[in-house]
């Protein structure tokens, strides 16, 4: 440990915990020995840190949040994994991030830059990208996807082993029981797709024109006058040139026998217009 560290008298870090520089660990906070902390991250207060978890450089975790819990998954046997959060990730009151089992992937694993809301929670196993947000409540099952930049909204919850493409918006209180496509917007209970999530698409530069394919692509692909599976190879004909229909094809294709959150039977085709982020 450097002078640059600062661990408040109060808390507890044990004997071979490795902590970056400029690392701040506040009041009652407890962090276990197999932890590695990256550079300036700051535990505010009371955040418990526990065996076989790296946080990223720049993170910052406030009261109450529990990081690389013990698995809630009955057959994992007790052996080591691990939690891993990239840099800058805010992880606000009462988050729970739980590590891997070692009957499975052994690991769970965060990108950079997420943020996760008061009392969110992210279970064994998952794979969460970078600039995700997952607002109050919010949770995800053991072994869930979860591309870049996706939006969850409060208390939405995704079933274990389903994937959620990147740039997709879970609206608040969305159950989400099948995979979302990239793009796509899931609402309600039980979640169906309510087009494509517009205002995200926006904000990450997309020109219009390619925003218009994608619409374009999305009323060919789900149209239920024929079986997706046609529509899908119409749709890569079409749109071949298009990197993010091609996204969404093959993300549908590589869904092997998974269920896929499909639209709505009313859905208009123009209800996108509405999508936030």
């Amino acid at each position: 440990m450097t002078a640059e560290i600062f661990i408040h008298p109060t808390a507890v870090v044990e004997d071979g915990a490795k902590l970056g520089a400029r690392v701040r660990i506040g009041p009652f906070c407890y962090v276990s020995s197999d932890v590695t902390i990256g550079d300036d991250v700051e535990l505010i207060s009371h955040v418990t840190v526990l065996g076989g978890t790296t946080l990223g450089d720049g993170c910052q975790a406030y009261p109450g949040a529990v990081l690389g819990g013990a698995p809630q998954n009955l057959k994992h046997k007790g052996g080591r994994t691990t939690l891993t959060v990239g840099r800058r990730c805010v992880i606000r009151e009462g988050v729970t991030l739980h590590r891997g089992t070692d009957v499975s992937r052994g690991k769970t694993t965060i990108g950079d830059n997420c943020l996760f809301m008061a009392y969110s929670h992210v279970a064994h196993d998952c794979s969460v990208g970078n600039n995700v947000s997952m607002a109050n409540y919010a949770c995800l099952g053991g072994h869930v996807e979860v591309g870049d930049n996706v939006i969850m909204s409060g208390y939405a919850a995704v079933h274990q082993f389903v994937r959620v493409g990147h740039h997709a918006f879970l609206a608040a209180f969305a159950a989400v029981n099948g995979d979302v496509i990239p793009y796509g917007m899931a609402v309600g209970d039980r979640a169906e797709l309510r087009g494509l999530n517009v205002v995200g698409m926006k904000r990450s530069g997309m020109p219009r024109s390619e925003l218009m394919r994608i619409r374009q692509a999305y009323r060919l692909i789900f149209s239920p006058e024929r079986p997706l599976a046609e529509n899908m190879e119409e749709a890569r004909r079409e749109f071949g040139d298009s990197k993010p229909v091609i996204d969404i094809l093959d993300f549908i294709g590589s869904r092997e026998r998974r269920y896929l959150t499909l639209p709505a039977r009313d859905d208009d085709a123009d209800a996108d217009d509405g999508a936030a982020a």
